[in-house]
């Protein structure tokens, strides 16, 4: 039995207990928490206390784990268009046995900092040896891409072929679609069709204005990316990126659409986009990843909208291609700064049990309740007095 003390302990499914505690069994997994006080004298004496506020294990919702070899090495502020440019150049810069390295690294770091459970998106086999030994829980989205509908079969079937693999390996992962510019309609359905056999989907959305503009009107700077590399562009609807994905999961798919669907970064989300998202998914829910937003596009998903029409928002870091770090607490840090309306109580659930309901680990993770294994961080440099987080604070695991 271990029991830790803190300024705060915030449980997240209720409200947050000053000078309190948590109490665990040698295996984590949580019996109690209550006011220190209310402990008798030969618990407290055995007590652990950290200073700062004591939350559980934070589930990181999207991450490209694979991309970890290229830190430092993309030019920010460079837009979705030129963003592909450098990716498509810079993927391959560094060895295979140099870029598991680095994977390594982050997802040792990842742990460390506290997160429980992943949600990251594959595009190969190389994460899959870390995942597999790795004491925090992952979901593995084989991502596909593909303009031409002639080869929707192999690369579906290549998909299916990767996630194979990684089942051999105890990991949980099936195929999802990467977004509506980088494929055929065709291989749209066919993905997300064959992703929500799992019952799961993470799908990149309205991530750019480039991306409205393309879908809308067929014009832009990301048009014009894929017609100077002679690629086909998707059909234009005169709607939103958003209402383009669902209308063609409505092809292939009964309405209300089933299954826990994942639409990532959201920043150019608007109201009548998310009334079609609540119409006709069962199960939607919302990524943001704020820090990458700002590195790509120096522009941040519509929050106080998202929270006014009910959403059910989780927190990503996405990859060290379009971020400076993986760490939640730094995007916890960037959601505060730029909306500062926003308790720390709601973003923190953001970043724990909304995280956990998508995976469906709910039952586990994501909050302080008697019989989860959520893990247990401590936030360094909290705030006490004001109830949030400060420019010092940062994230260590404890269990």
């Amino acid at each position: 039995m271990r029991i830790f003390t803190s300024d705060y302990i915030f449980p997240v499914v209720s409200d947050p207990i000053r000078d309190g505690y948590v109490m665990t069994d040698d295996e984590g997994y949580v019996l109690k928490m209550g006011a220190a006080r209310e402990l008798n004298p030969p618990a407290l004496s055995v007590a652990e206390y950290f200073p700062g506020a004591i939350v559980p294990g934070f589930v990181n919702a999207h991450c490209h784990i694979e991309l970890s070899h290229l830190r430092g090495a993309f030019k920010k502020g460079s837009g979705m268009s030129g963003f592909i440019n450098q990716i498509n150049a810079l993927r391959e810069s560094v060895d295979r046995n140099g870029r598991i390295n680095a994977l390594e690294a982050e997802m040792r770091s990842l742990y460390r900092q506290g997160v429980s459970a992943m949600a990251d998106i594959s595009n190969c086999d190389e994460s899959f040896e870390c995942k597999s030994h790795s004491p925090m829980y992952t979901r593995t989205f084989i991502e596909v891409f593909g303009t031409d509908p002639a080869e929707t079969e192999s690369i579906i079937e290549g998909a299916r072929e990767l996630a194979r693999e990684a089942e051999e390996m105890d990991l949980d992962a099936a195929p999802t679609p990467h977004s509506c510019y980088t494929m055929c309609p065709e291989l749209l359905q066919a993905a997300s069709a064959a992703g929500l056999k799992s019952g799961f989907l993470s799908y990149h959305s309205q991530e750019s204005g480039q991306e409205e503009e393309l879908i809308r009107y067929g014009t832009g700077e990301l048009a014009e990316n894929y017609k100077g590399r002679g690629l086909p562009t998707p059909p234009v609807t005169g709607g939103s990126a958003l209402k383009y994905f669902i209308d063609n999961l409505r092809k292939v798919l009964r309405s209300p659409i089933k299954g826990h669907v994942l639409l990532v970064h959201n920043v150019v989300i608007d109201e009548e986009s998310i009334d079609y998202a609540k119409e006709w998914l069962r199960s939607p829910y919302f990524a943001v990843c704020p820090l990458s937003n700002i590195f790509i596009h120096n522009q941040l998903p519509p929050l106080d909208l998202m929270r006014e029409k009910g959403l059910k928002i989780t927190i990503g870091t996405d990859s060290l291609s379009s971020n400076d770090s993986l760490c939640i607490v730094d995007e916890m840090k960037c959601i505060q700064d730029n909306f500062p309306s926003i308790p720390f109580a709601e973003i923190l659930k953001w970043a724990t049990a909304n995280g956990a309901e998508f995976l469906a680990k709910e039952d586990l993770l994501g909050s302080f309740e008697a019989g989860k294994k959520p893990g247990i961080v401590n936030i360094e440099g909290f705030d006490v007095q004001g109830m949030k987080l400060s420019e010092k604070s940062s994230s260590v695991r404890i269990l």
